[in-house]
């Protein structure tokens, strides 16, 4: 028998449905997209070139320190996206810009150096000591761009070595200016990587900012993913096989050991010829071969012409803490 509603519990219904609302905590949240920078990287390739970068600091600490013959302390201050007019922004002026080409690929990327960085460098380059008596706000002379040629190509060279563990980029500078404005390479609201970069000679602190195109470290993301899955799985067997080249020309210590009771020093200053010293070591027991005081072998003693030599009959199961013990 079909039963009817009354308008009352039709009221009802639609006022229950009302009341009730939904649920979003457990829901996606929408993530704001700024359409003025659709090549912006993702986060874990940001902390990529965070980790590439901080050997490069590493790196060049210990080049400038030898090029320049003086104390020099390298640190990475940040990483970070900005719009490249952001990042004109926050460079002095005047200052020292490179534009470096980034062969194979297309595009360009700026190298910045600052005043309190660029005159300490050349002071120590023509013989000085690097403490300059002035603040020299000024713009870079044609000569001394060319003083810089040589510190340059150390800084880049590093930059080379980092960049190769994910694919290598021929850096090389193409043009110099000196004021920000000048150098408009890119468009404004195109995305850059910023790496800002604080280098102390001596008593002296200047800063070095390099800037690269998001959309050209955007199309090596798939490099970045390999080099992280190569990492995850372990080394290769070339890598492997690279490492087994460097080390095998080390040398190592071996030797033999007949291990025997202890003996006491009044008793052995006291041996004269004739006397027998037994050493509890049987003679169809196998000695041990010491490598840098670890127990590796198990052998014994033979002749080889007139020489005397130890053949390996097994690998010593004894572990080094056993041995040391």
């Amino acid at each position: 028998m079909a039963s009817q509603l009354s308008q009352q519990e039709i009221d009802d219904v639609f006022q229950n449905v009302r009341d009730v609302r939904p649920d979003r905590s457990g829901g996606k949240r929408a993530i704001p997209f700024d359409f003025r920078r659709p090549d912006r990287i993702s986060k874990s390739q940001l902390r990529a070139i965070h980790q590439l970068h901080d050997n490069f600091v590493r790196a060049l600490a210990s080049s400038l320190s030898a090029y320049l013959r003086s104390y020099v302390i390298v640190n990475l201050v940040s990483v970070e996206q900005l719009s490249y007019s952001e990042f004109l922004e926050c460079l002095p002026s005047p200052t020292c810009l490179a534009s470096l080409g980034l062969k194979p690929y297309d595009g360009n990327a700026i190298l910045e150096l600052n005043s309190t960085l660029i005159f300490p460098v050349l002071e120590i380059l023509l013989g000085g000591d690097g403490k300059l008596q002035f603040s020299a706000q000024r713009e870079v002379t044609e000569i001394e761009q060319v003083l810089l040629g040589g510190f340059l190509d150390m800084v880049l060279r590093d930059l080379h070595e980092a960049w190769k563990f994910v694919t290598p980029i021929d850096f090389k500078v193409e043009r110099i200016e000196t004021e920000p404005q000048f150098l408009q390479i890119l468009a404004p609201t195109e995305a850059v990587v910023a790496v800002a970069i604080e280098i102390r000679i001596g008593d002296a602190i200047g800063m070095m900012n390099i800037a690269m195109p998001s959309i050209i470290i955007k199309m090596m993301r798939q490099k970045f993913d390999q080099q992280w899955l190569l990492r995850k799985a372990g080394s290769t067997e070339a890598e492997q096989a690279r490492v087994m080249r460097l080390i095998q020309p080390a040398e190592l210590k071996s030797e033999v050991l007949l291990t025997g009771p202890q003996l006491l020093l009044r008793d052995l200053v006291e041996l004269e010829e004739g006397d027998v010293l037994g050493l509890e070591f049987p003679v169809t027991r196998a000695l041990d071969l010491l490598l840098s005081g670890s127990v590796k072998y198990r052998g014994e003693i033979v002749h080889r012409g007139s020489r005397v030599a130890f053949s390996v009959l097994e690998k010593s199961r004894t572990r080094w803490y056993e041995a040391a013990s």
